[in-house]
């Protein structure tokens, strides 16, 4: 029993909210630092702002030590409602400090920077330190110093926090719009395949005729296919009510030989009498053997095709119908037909050993019951031309050549109908060449008489000779 698998529609949505996910997983990361950015460059020039504010309030008094005077309002613009908590320190010379946060650590100064920023921890607690380098002029010479502010980081934390929110949000709205729009744009797009489903099944069995419903493009070709594929199947149809209904036509007749030969042999009175009805009743059962040979001959062609295909080899040709034809020489001389090979001793085609047997015998046991008693058959092959020809050739009464399409056909004998044959050796033998890449042609024999059969098939390539 198969599987049933997921639905298109369920699998575009699965494709489109995993694919969704991974990019938003990434943009949101993107999301996370740049926020942590932005949220560093805004609190940082508060810093700034707040240590220059600082560093413009540090004087040199009278002895030459330096001084500030603290403005608080430098320290409350740092002040947020996250409760943040702000610390300093004012330093002079190296090794000097003036006031603050003696502990607080102070960042070295950087060349071309005269604000230098950097994470750091304090009381336990991570911090943004931003140190300012400058220098207070005595009148004669500078006096170096720097200011370093702190504070916690609470507030940017809060703000990274909050962009990132803010981000997914929009990102998940983005997502549900997004697998709405597809589920309504795919439910929309799969209206003809329903339309179409919807039409096949309310087709009689019977129906083979081509589909012909408006369908998408990207499905255009499944539906070609599809019909096709009717159209084979139909074919295959006919042609098997065909034979079938020949085949049972062939079978019905011997068959009814039978039940009356034994129902003459029955209530005849005279033993010579019952024996020739039991004669001819073993005579249709032969034939009814012969045409079930043919038969399952035929549908073995049908069905094994490929796989004859396959099996095929490099099969010395010449050989093969020597041995054939000497096989058939004692039963070709009780019914008084002189047969004889006349061709090359070898002939290397490609092809399947027992199906290129069943041919040669074909064409043999088509001869034998045509050509008549006291003719003449030669079996020929010979290279012609790059390809390797077949010839079976009888001097009999052959076939008009209006009728050599028709005998062709299964079951079809042309003008041959008072034969014991069946009706399927030209066709069985015209299946196998055609399995071999080959063709057959019907020609008049030697002297316009009789009948030439033609069989030719593609050399092998040298590297499978």
């Amino acid at each position: 029993m198969s599987s049933v698998s997921r639905s298109l529609r369920g699998r575009l949505l699965a494709w489109l909210l995993a694919g969704t996910a991974v990019l938003g997983t990434l943009a949101l990361l993107d999301t996370w630092r740049e926020a942590q950015q932005t949220a560093n460059s805004v609190s940082d020039r508060v810093l700034a702002g707040s240590a220059l504010a600082i560093a413009e309030r540090v004087v040199v008094a009278e002895n030459g030590a330096l001084q500030v005077d603290i403005p608080y309002v430098a320290l409350e613009m740092l002040t947020s409602a996250a409760q943040d908590r702000v610390f300093y320190r004012v330093d002079g010379p190296p090794g000097t400090f003036i006031t603050g946060y003696q502990s607080l650590p102070a960042l070295p100064r950087r060349e071309g920077q005269s604000t230098a920023f950097d994470n750091a921890t304090f009381r336990g607690e991570p911090i943004r330190v931003a140190t300012l380098a400058r220098s207070a002029s005595t009148g004669v010479s500078s006096v170096p110093f720097t200011v370093t502010v702190a504070e916690t980081t609470i507030a940017r934390r809060q703000l990274a926090r909050s962009i990132l929110i803010h981000s997914a949000a929009r990102l998940g709205l983005m997502m549900l719009g997004a697998a709405a729009i597809v589920w309504i744009a795919v439910s929309f797009s799969l209206r003809p395949l329903y339309r179409l489903s919807g039409a096949i099944g309310r087709r009689n069995p019977d129906d083979l005729q081509p589909i012909g419903e408006h369908v998408p493009s990207e499905v255009e070709g499944l539906v070609e296919t599809v019909n096709s594929f009717m159209v084979r199947l139909q074919s295959s149809l006919d042609a098997l009510r065909h034979f079938t209904g020949n085949a049972s036509h062939q079978l019905r007749t011997p068959l009814a030989v039978v039940r009356t030969q034994l129902a003459l042999a029955a209530r005849a009175d005279r033993p010579e009498v019952a024996s020739l009805s039991i004669e001819r009743a073993d005579q249709a059962v032969a034939h009814i053997e012969r045409v079930l040979a043919q038969l399952l001959l035929m549908s073995r062609l049908d069905a094994e095709s490929r796989a004859a295909r396959s099996a095929m080899q490099a099969v010395d040709l010449g050989r093969l119908a020597q041995e054939v034809t000497a096989e058939h020489v004692p039963p070709a001389a009780e019914v008084g037909i002189d047969l004889g090979y006349d061709g090359e001793d070898s002939a290397i085609v490609r092809g399947e050993p027992l199906l290129l047997t069943e041919l040669m015998k074909n064409l043999l046991s088509n001869a034998f019951l045509y050509a008549g008693k006291g003719a003449e058959v030669t079996v020929r092959v010979v290279e012609r031309q790059g390809r390797v020809v077949v010839e079976v050739e009888d001097d009999g009464p052959g076939i008009a050549p209006e009728k050599r399409a028709d005998v062709m056909l299964r079951f079809d004998r042309g003008s041959r109908r008072e034969g014991p044959g069946t009706g399927l050796g030209l066709p069985i033998v015209q299946e196998i060449a055609a399995l071999h890449g080959g063709g057959v042609g019907l020609e008049t024999g030697r002297n316009g008489r009789g009948l030439k059969v033609c069989i030719e098939f593609p050399r092998p390539a040298a590297d499978t000779a």
